[in-house]
């Protein structure tokens, strides 16, 4: 099999192009004047919204194994505020035992159309019941309902049997409420450390990273 051909390194003119593009994104110097991280996300964010073709709260979440492996996956944001950033999900999933085991994670925000990019790290913790029943109320009764299908990260024989195990659900359910399983919640990564980067022209990029100590938040510009 040949493998597909990877792009070149641009060009001084494609520099400038794909420059001239981002310069409204990317150009303004204020960023650095800031003197906390979670305001500035939620601005970016609010950006992302405005020009990612879908899903504009996706993140990687980065956890460790009770073996020390590294794993990574695509999750969703749920919240963000000054307590940290929330995402919801099975505590029996690969990810939640990676997080009973090691309860702290990394998250990457990538907007490919700002040409931005976000990154977290920080210990974990679980969100309260309220909080996770609170959530899961708000979600559409057919997701809720997977959640109490879905063995989530265990192995599936079939499309079939997962069919079969919704409608199972859907019918013991039937019209009346569902409930949050106890084995779905969420999680909060509180950051001690939050980076943030622009694109600029000849990899010469923006980098801002803030590190928390004692509860106090610290600036550093990085070199690219």
């Amino acid at each position: 099999m040949t493998a597909p051909v990877i792009p070149p390194s641009p060009t001084r003119e494609e520099y400038a192009a794909q420059y001239a593009a981002a310069l409204a994104a990317n150009g303004d110097e204020s960023i650095f004047d800031r003197t906390e991280p979670v305001g500035l996300f939620v601005e970016w964010l609010a950006d992302a919204r405005a020009t990612e073709p879908n899903d504009a709260n996706a993140m990687a979440l980065a956890t460790v194994d009770a073996s020390g492996l590294p794993d990574a996956r695509m999750v969703l944001l749920k919240e963000v505020d000054d307590r940290g950033f929330t995402f919801y999900s099975n505590r029996e999933s690969a990810k939640g035992e990676a997080l009973a085991a090691h309860p702290a994670a990394a998250l990457l925000f990538h907007w490919k159309s700002l040409r931005r990019q976000v990154r977290v790290r920080g210990a974990v913790e679980a969100v309260s019941e309220a909080e996770a029943d609170a959530y899961f109320a708000s979600r559409a009764r057919e997701s809720r309902i997977g959640a109490w299908a879905s063995d989530q990260s265990r192995p599936l024989a079939s499309r079939e049997a997962l069919e079969l195990a919704v409608a199972r659900e859907a019918d013991r359910f039937a019209d009346g409420e569902v409930p949050r399983p106890e084995r779905w919640t969420g999680w909060r990564v509180i950051p001690d450390s939050v980076e943030f980067w622009r694109d600029r022209p000849f990899r010469l990029h923006d980098r801002l990273r803030f590190d928390r100590a004692e509860g106090e938040w610290t600036k550093t510009r990085l070199w690219p």
